[in-house]
């Protein structure tokens, strides 16, 4: 039987690795032990959120060795142009000494219908065909078109956001659709920013409007005996569409709650019932503007 497990990633977007030291500890040291019991939980995919010279350099000196995972990279801004991107491309792969990217994001599809998408998508092209990536994908929002962008540019991997709250690009069949394309689908933002774990009394105020169907959830969830980191990681491992579950953790003792929770079956809940139609809560560039 497969573990739930394998399809399990994790994103450094919280490593905080540009930090000496959280609590007292070095960070290195911490980040360094989550990557040893990723890498003997054999999670195969580090998504290396944004670019920061410092901490590829960090990283690279605190990867198990030989490196066990699948190194994902993203690209700096198109508009800097394609000489650029593929310059720091290389410098991010030499900094973290890792020989190939498993693959190179470009972060956001709006960049590929920019001025210089065509030159950059182009690049990106002939850096796989060289050997310097295995594949070359395009992180979206729902309000995107992922299925479009999808069709357009034929990248290898599709990063989207889905969850128990945010559904939409699952009920609307998107995402089942760009997996039939042969591509694979990487789902991240599977808490929501962190909304579902966070106690409803105590959500953002902009996010008041979606409290009463959140505390719904939460109590659905309760109902069904589990907790909600749980059913998150159930509900986004169980779904057929996703290659990979990308997860953010910022500590051993998150990495670990993270990997038993994952372990276990998925719940035995109603899903469709937690689904959100908040838009607000629902976007994450409101979220910012908020």
């Amino acid at each position: 039987m497969v573990s739930p497990l394998s399809k399990l990633g994790i994103g450094s977007g919280q490593f905080a690795l540009d930090q000496t030291s959280v609590r007292g500890r070095p960070r290195s040291a911490e980040v360094r032990d989550m990557l040893e019991i990723a890498a003997r939980t054999r999670l195969t995919v580090l998504d290396i959120a944004g670019y920061s010279p410092q901490s590829d350099a960090a990283l690279g000196d605190i990867l198990p060795r030989p490196n066990p995972f699948d190194i994902c990279i993203s690209t700096v801004r198109a508009d800097r142009g394609a000489d650029l991107v593929e310059a720091e491309a290389r410098a991010a792969l030499r900094r973290m000494g890792v020989e190939q990217a498993e693959c190179i994001m470009v972060p956001s599809a709006s960049e590929l219908f920019g001025p210089h998408g065509a030159a950059l998508w182009d690049r990106l092209k002939a850096l796989k065909d060289q050997g310097v990536t295995r594949k070359i994908g395009v992180a979206v929002f729902a309000s995107d078109d992922p299925l479009g962008v999808a069709r357009r540019f034929r990248p290898d991997v599709v990063q989207a956001p889905a969850s128990l709250l945010d559904q939409r690009l699952i009920v609307d069949g998107t995402l089942a659709s760009i997996a039939e394309m042969g591509i694979q689908v990487h789902l991240r933002s599977i808490f929501l920013n962190g909304l579902l774990l966070l106690p409803p009394d105590r959500a953002p105020n902009h996010l008041k409007a979606a409290a009463a169907r959140i505390s719904r959830a939460r109590r659905l969830i309760a109902e069904g005996r589990s907790d909600p980191l749980q059913a998150a990681l159930g509900f986004a491992l169980s779904r057929p569409e996703a290659h990979t579950v990308l997860v953010g953790v910022a500590s051993t003792a998150e990495l670990n709650a993270v990997i038993a929770a994952g372990a276990n079956p998925p719940p035995d809940l109603d899903w469709d019932e937690m689904a959100l139609d908040d838009p607000v809560a629902l976007d994450p560039r409101a979220w910012a503007a908020a």
